[in-house]
Parts: structure tokens; sequence; C-alpha cells
């Protein structure tokens, strides 16, 4: 996982933070230095995905993590 962009997860602090894994592209919503959802994923061939607040719960991927899942990406987010 590398991020993309010169600003740190602390910088960033109350917005959107992007990441690549593997060719994906995917924007993270930083809120106030805690891990809050996934705004969009775009996979290396193009196809995107977009949050949309008219989705139905627990669509986000985010909110698919379990609780170690979700503290240990928030951990990996803020050394970047």
């Amino acid at each position: 996982m590398t991020k993309v962009g010169q600003a740190s997860w602390e910088e960033v602090y109350d917005g959107h933070f992007v990441v690549s894994i593997e060719g994906w592209r995917i924007s993270i919503y930083n809120d106030c230095d805690t891990l809050d959802y996934c705004e969009e994923c775009i996979s290396p061939d193009g196809r995107r995905w977009s949050f949309d607040s008219g989705d139905r719960f627990g669509t986000d991927p985010i909110a698919l993590l379990s609780a170690w899942e979700h503290q240990t990406l928030e951990q990996l987010l803020k050394t970047l």
C-alpha cells in the first residue's frame, strides 16, 4: 500500500486520503484522524465503485471490516 499524493494521514485530518494497493486506487475518508468510510475504489482495469448515501447500510467496504481489521488498517494508514 502506498499513498497517492504528498499529504500524510495526519495532514489530511478531515478529508479524503487516497492510497494505491496492487493497482487499485482507493479513496478513504479521514474523519478527524479516524478511518470513516470508503469514498471510491477504482480497479486497475477502470471499473469504479463510488459511495452513495442512498446505498443500503453495510455496502461500504470499510463497514464490512471486523474491529481488528478496521484498527489494523487505520494504523497502516497512519504510518504512510
